[in-house]
């Protein structure tokens, strides 16, 4: 599917990509819209309406912003995070990919809309970070992933050649916006929410799992150095 001699960079998002969505769907469509009702001893109507409100911001910076949706519902979203922190995991094939990746390619780098309160509580609990030669997220840059501003400051921070960048992202948007900045090598994610249907992403090319990107030989064990040049 790839191939690799044309592959410098590697773009990676993390929620729904590396990371199983379910997690941050549980979290924002359930959980979060239950404890905010429980806590401001609101009728039922009010989880609706949180939802609403929550799908309304998507695809912003408040979207993905802890401190603007703890500023505005009067509670404590990393507090309320963390009562459901078993839910984060790693997707299926994650963690061999990127060690693959550790062992046999260039540069790794974290490209994601979660803002860096969320990168405090995941990173530790999954241990992407040593896998990682740079995280920027949106909230450093002042722009998410769907705008065209995130890429400019993105290749500032860490200069890259979009011709010679893979990018892997299960938001078909953001596939969209690297696509138009140039990024060559796009591909989404079949299933970011292990609890919930395949998707399909119309324009690009879905993975199921992240072994089919690799040489037959290096799945889940280190290829020989030539074969790695």
């Amino acid at each position: 599917m790839i191939d690799w001699r044309e592959v410098d960079t590697v773009l990676l998002d993390m929620d729904g990509t590396l990371l199983d969505l379910h997690f941050d769907s549980h979290f924002w469509l359930e959980h979060l819209p239950r404890r905010y009702r429980e806590l401001h001893h609101l009728d039922e109507a009010s989880q609706t309406a949180l939802v609403e409100r929550i799908i309304g911001e998507q695809g912003t910076l408040n979207w993905y912003s802890l401190a603007y949706w703890s500023r505005e519902l009067g509670v404590d979203i990393v507090a309320l995070k963390r009562e459901v922190q078993h839910l984060i995991g790693l997707r299926s094939d994650a963690l061999d990919f990127l060690q693959w990746l550790k062992q046999a390619h260039p540069r790794v780098i974290l490209a994601t809309n979660a803002d860096r309160a969320s990168l405090a509580l995941k990173l530790p609990l999954t241990g992407l970070e040593s896998y990682l030669d740079v995280i920027v997220s949106s909230e450093d840059v002042g722009a998410a992933k769907e705008e065209q501003a995130f890429w400019f400051a993105l290749q500032k921070i860490e200069p890259f050649d979009p011709a010679r960048t893979l990018f892997i992202d299960d938001n078909a948007r953001v596939l969209e916006s690297a696509r138009e900045f140039g990024i060559k090598h796009l591909l989404g994610i079949k299933q970011p929410n292990s609890q919930r249907p395949e998707k399909e992403l119309q324009e690009f090319i879905a993975l199921d799992k992240f072994a089919h990107l690799l040489p037959e030989q290096c799945f889940g064990q280190r290829a020989p150095q030539g074969e790695r040049e």
